[in-house]
């Protein structure tokens, strides 16, 4: 049983060598961040002016309330109907994507309210390319009964790429040296995937043309104009 008061979740955060490597090397502490399933608000207290958590969670709202910190109630994969604005340059998304009923359908509504070239952070446990290391403690997470989405390194890099992101780099951020970290992203237990809104994605004709007449895509299809 998790018996950590919400106050215990920030110092954690806030010494994470980690967080605050991705933190620095993207400026997101002086960047309007939209910080998804924000728990506490543990992540969004480091965000830059102006940014705005979103949980399901009513507690985290009223804790949100008491401590000068922008909660809102909502789901995240309807977040393009939530009447939030469309000024953020950076959203931020940590241990949410695995758990989403439609993943690919979350990152199209995600473009509808970020910048263009806006900024995206997904922090999602992945299965390593040595399927034994599964047997190791720290690798078991991709595997929590509470996911419905299972990834690796690549597959992740392709379900954002897919939905019309660029994407810049999949690293675990556990070291400085770029290079070093990109070695480490093809064992490491949980990667964050960096990517830029492409504001002139569209879907293959081949993919449009079977969709056409389909009002179940609708929707998708208004937000990226096609």
């Amino acid at each position: 049983m998790n018996t950590s008061t919400p106050d215990s979740r920030f110092d954690p955060v806030a010494t994470s060598k980690t967080f605050n490597r991705i933190l620095d090397s993207l400026s997101l502490r002086d960047t309007k961040t939209l910080d998804l399933g924000c728990g506490w608000g543990e992540y969004l207290v480091k965000f830059g002016t102006g940014s705005v958590g979103v949980t399901t969670t009513l507690a985290e709202v009223e804790y949100g309330k008491t401590h000068n910190l922008n909660i809102v109630k909502g789901n995240v994969e309807l977040i393009d109907t939530l009447g939030l604005d469309k000024s953020f340059g950076a959203i931020w998304a940590n241990n949410l994507f695995e758990h989403l009923l439609a993943p690919h359908a979350f990152l199209i509504r995600l473009k509808s309210i970020t910048k263009p070239e806006g900024l995206l952070i997904l922090g999602v446990p992945v299965i390593p390319v040595i399927p034994a290391m599964m047997k190791i403690g720290k690798f078991r997470g991709a595997l929590a009964v509470a996911h419905v989405n299972f990834f690796t390194r690549e597959s992740l890099k392709l379900s954002v790429e897919r939905a019309g992101w660029k994407v810049s780099a999949v690293r675990p951020f556990i070291f400085s040296n770029t290079l070093l970290d990109i070695v480490a992203s093809y064992f490491a237990p949980h990667l964050y995937v960096v990517a830029r809104n492409n504001a002139d994605f569209k879907y293959d004709s081949k993919k449009l043309k079977e969709w056409k007449d389909d009002l179940h895509y609708k929707g998708i299809l208004d937000i990226t104009g096609q």
